[in-house]
Parts: structure tokens; sequence; C-alpha cells
């Protein structure tokens, strides 16, 4: 099936790979796009979707999770979440992101051998299209490598096509001196083929084997990919590692014009889609690089604000918003038809590299301190030329907020809460780790018997513990599973918190962070004002204008507000979202 040469999008889809393959027939190539994405009988919609703010609005949330993350011995883990979803979660998220549910080799599903097929030891196809019709669903892409072990990497051993021309090679004598990665570990390896041996790139690890995408067929076998995963109800492709695709020896070989091309192709896709799609680029790097993958309203609809983490984290450590409210306020509004993915924590640690030249280094080593001193650990990369700095912080953010640079005290509840309730309150879209909303503690155990960093924060309960944990108000996992479920079900009813709802950032005491939020009708205002300290502070009520005649109310706490008092009061940690509409 091929697209009319005549429309706008064949002549878009031929330019674009003309950026990434000037060497090969840019017609030739097109067509076979077109067949890879659309299933047979079907083509192209005739105009694109347009950039908009359609394709979210103030209800969605996400929850981000293993597959196996709750577990019971018995049953499928794929039915354990799927009645996890339905008994806790309905009401509370709209969407979930399934961490990769494929088979795999290591790094917990990040080393895929077989893409098409879900991993037996979860379930089934068929338990990813129910969850898919009852939640907003999220899958990732693993695009940059595969497993050593599986099938493409084994046929590139022996010389089969089209398999062998899928690795990107390159030489020890080569200089790859420059190339910036997130590890410490050799750069390649090298391995046995039937040629010989040859020394292939790893950018994460040896058992992660990067693909060559300056071979069109295994960008053609990732767009057949895409189809197989929203035919099974996927909504949401999450692009991982998308910063390192492209490689060029001599270069840091990272955000290379190559890659942004190649996203700007799937984007190009997804909004000539029957379907809605929407992709999001997971690129852990510095504000300017991060920010570069919306394009021109022509890559990702969706970037994770990967800055907030860290930032969040020192706030509630230190007691000052200082170099929140900084960041906050220099950061520009998301695009028509693009918007900030929120969150505090996720599968991986918390990045560091995203406050490069946020947080002075002094400030990164008493955070660096402070998690260590309540279990935490920490991950080093490797320097271009040499050397390592802090990649990211494993723990559990609920036991990463339990001491601050003063020490441990009987706020811990309130300050999580605190930190979890300025990701619903911020432009963009909130997302939650599980073991957030679970107030999960650090799983040493799982650290000593799987030997890495990561697995601290990668716990899997027993069900039936959980529910029984869940039952009992007077644990952390109720009372912040509660709290915060209570606290989205009230964002969901506010239009302020749309994701492209007006922000502005507020400068008030450098221990309450402030965002003015305004509907995109202007018919309703939220100021949510958040005391990071452990002291009771008092905000100027004339720092946010309240109208006179208009009812302001607290809608966390229901209270009132006089737009006549000279002050409102914050308990230490305490939220307000404060309203003219209900």
């Amino acid at each position: 099936m091929h697209a009319p040469k005549t429309t706008s999008f064949s002549l878009r889809l031929a330019s674009l790979v003309r950026q990434i393959y000037p060497d090969i027939d840019a017609d030739i190539l097109s067509s076979k796009i077109v067949e890879a994405f659309w299933p047979e009988g079907t083509k192209p919609r005739k105009r694109g979707r347009q950039p908009g703010n359609k394709l979210w609005t103030e209800r969605d949330a996400l929850l981000i999770t293993y597959g196996n993350s709750i577990m019971d011995g018995a049953h499928k883990p794929l039915d354990l979440l799927h009645d996890f979803l339905l008994s806790y979660m309905k009401g509370v998220v709209n969407g979930v992101h399934i961490l990769p549910f494929f088979p795999f080799t290591s790094d917990d599903g990040f080393a895929v051998s077989d893409f098409r097929t879900v991993n037996p030891q979860l379930g089934d196809w068929p338990d990813i299209n129910r969850i898919g019709t009852e939640f907003h669903l999220m899958s990732d892409l693993v695009l940059n490598h595969v497993s050593s072990q599986g099938a493409w990497f084994n046929a590139y051993r022996q010389g089969q096509a089209p398999y062998d021309r899928f690795f990107f090679e390159a030489s020890p004598e080569d200089d790859l001196s420059c190339v910036v990665r997130p590890r410490t570990t050799p750069l390649l390896r090298e391995v046995e083929t039937i040629h010989g041996p040859r020394h292939v790139w790893c950018t994460f690890s040896h058992d992660q084997i990067d693909l060559d995408f300056r071979n069109p067929e295994v960008l053609l076998e990732f767009l057949r990919i895409i189809r197989l995963h929203v035919d099974n109800g996927v909504q949401i492709i999450r692009l991982d590692a998308v910063a390192f695709l492209w490689k060029e020896i001599g270069t840091p070989s990272i955000h290379l014009p190559q890659t942004h091309a190649i996203v700007q192709l799937m984007r190009m896709l997804c909004d000539y889609a029957a379907e809605t799609i929407i992709l999001l680029t997971e690129t852990n790097v510095p504000k300017a690089e991060n920010l570069s993958y919306f394009g021109n309203r022509n890559e990702a609809h969706a970037i994770y604000n990967f800055p907030l983490p860290p930032l969040i984290l020192h706030a509630m450590m230190s007691g000052s918003a200082r170099y929140l409210q900084r960041w906050q306020s220099g950061m520009p509004p998301a695009q028509l038809g693009c918007a900030y993915l929120n969150f505090t924590a996720s599968h991986d640690g918390i990045g560091m590299r995203p406050v490069e030249g946020l947080l002075p280094p002094e400030e990164q080593a008493q955070m660096i301190q402070t998690v260590r001193d309540v279990g935490g650990l920490v991950s080093m990369r490797a320097l271009p030329g040499g050397g390592e700095s802090p990649y990211e912080l494993n723990t559990t953010f609920f036991e990463a907020t339990r001491r601050t640079f003063a020490g441990e005290d009987v706020l811990h509840f309130e300050r999580f809460i605190c930190s979890q309730t300025i990701v619903m309150s911020l432009e963009g879209i909130p997302a939650f780790y599980i073991h957030s909303m679970l107030a999960t503690p650090n799983d040493h155990a799982q650290v000593e018997r799987r030997g890495m960093n990561r697995a601290i924060n990668r716990h899997r309960w027993d069900y039936p513990s959980l529910q029984a944990l869940l039952a009992d108000p007077r644990t952390s996992q109720s009372r912040v599973l509660n709290t915060l479920s209570e606290r989205l079900r009230i964002r969901a009813r506010q239009s302020a918190f749309h994701p492209n709802a007006t922000q502005f950032t507020m400068a008030l005491d450098d221990r309450v962070f402030g965002v003015w939020r305004q509907s995109l009708d202007r018919h309703q205002s939220i100021f949510a004002l958040h005391n990071v300290s452990d002291a009771a502070v008092d905000v100027a009520s004339v720092s946010m204008n309240l109208i006179d005649d208009e009812d302001w109310v607290d809608v966390l706490s229901g209270e009132a507000i006089d737009s006549t008092k000279e002050t409102i009061p914050l308990a230490p940690y305490q939220c307000r979202w404060i309203t003219n509409r209900v």
C-alpha cells in the first residue's frame, strides 16, 4: 500500500527520510514505512491531528508499575495488577505505564529478547488488552538496544540477513573519548561471529547491544512493533533511551540530528493514525537537551520533567524552595499539542544530571549524604575523558524524605505528602510510581540478592500482605495511598489543573513553593501553595491578589479563605489549593 505522492503527508515523509537516509531512494523507503505502520487496507488520515489541548485533560494521571510489582505465588501477576488497579486506582488515575512486559535477560525488562510477545511469567496479550480497556495504557519501546541473548543478536552472530546489519560495530582503535553515556562499563564488547571477532557498541551494559539505525530495516521493524502495541490497546509509546539512538564515531553520539528526525518521523505517523497515539520521550539529561525533544511541536507529544525529582527532594530536605522556584520560573510553558510529564519517582533512581547548573555542587553533595544516611545508594556514570560523577540516587522517594538536612523528625508523612502534592499542582500530567503510592521502604534484601543498586526501589509486594496493610488505617501504606488518592480525585475536578492551563510561579517566602494556575476558559484560578519547611509560615494575602468579590476556598481542607485577612497560615508541610470555583 502506498500513500498518495501528491499529499503533504507524502512530501513531508519523503523529506524526513532524506534527512535520515540521504543515500537511499526516499520514495521507495517512504512506501515501506507506510506499509510497516498501517494495517493492510488502511491508509494515513487525510490530515494529521492538529496541535491543540484535546489529547489530555485535568482528569489524566498515570501510575507507573512493573507487571510483577504485586505477586502472590498463585495468580498471574498481570491479573493481580488488574485487580489492584480496579480495587484501589479506579477514579484515582486513568492511565497506567506497565514497564517492559516482554521476555528479557537483564535490567528488569530493558534487555528485551522478544519484542512481540508478553513475558509468560507475567501473562499474555489478552491480560494487557484487559488493562487497556479500563485505563490509558503506556508501553515501552526499548529501541536503542536488545538483549545479547535474543534471536536478533544470535542471528547477527550467525551472519543471517537482515540481522547481520542490525547492530552498531566499532573498533577499539576508534576515538570514542567524547561519547556520552550513563554507565562506567566499557563501551565496546568483543563477540565472536561467523565472520570472526567483532566489537559491538553497548551504551548501557554488555547484555544490551545497541542497534544500528543507519540500516533502515531497523527503523521499519520498530514501526511494525509500534503497530503491534497500538493494535493491542496501547495509547502512549515511551521511547526509552531515545537520545542515544544514532551513533557516529568521533561525536558524543547523543542527541544527533538523525535521532531528532526519527522522532519527528514517528510523531508524524502517530498524528496521521486513526488511533490516538501519544509519543513520550525518555531523556534523563539537562534542561535544554530535554526540552529539545518537543522540537517545533513536531517531535514528542510529552517529555519527562526530569529536574523535578531532585529539585523537589532538595526542597523537602533543605526546607527551602529557592532552587525549585528559580528553575520553575524559567521553564517555558509546553507548546500547543505538547505536555510535561511530572513525577518524583520511577523505576530508576533520582537522576542527578538534570540538576547540573541548577543546584550548586555543595547542595548536591548534602543531598547525596542525606540519602545515604537513610540507607540509600548512589550510582555513578563515566565522564568523557575519564573519571566518574554521581548519576542517580537509588532509594524509594518515601524513604528519601524521611530525613532533612537537620536530621529525622516526626513530620515524615506530612513532608512526603507535600512532595507529591507539588507534582499534582504543576503544569503537565502527573505520574506516580507504585512504590510512592504505597509508601514502600527501601528493599536492601533485593539489592544484596540481585547485586544492583536500582533493586532498592523495585520491591515486589506480596498481595495478601499488601491488602492487609492497606486495610489498616494506621499503616503508612494505608495513610499515604488514601491521602494521595483523595488529592488526585480533588485535582481531577479542577479545570485549572488542565495540563496546559496557564501557570505563573509565585515569588514568596523561600519556604513556600507557590504557583498560580488558570483554566483554559479563564473561569477558574487556583493558588497552589506548598510549605516545604518544618515551620509554620504565614503567606501575605496581597501576594496572591485574591479578588474581593469572589468566594475563595481551600479545596484540600474545605476551609473558606477570607480574602480580607492580611495573611494565610500554612502549617509545617501544609499544602493549600485556594480556588474561586469548586
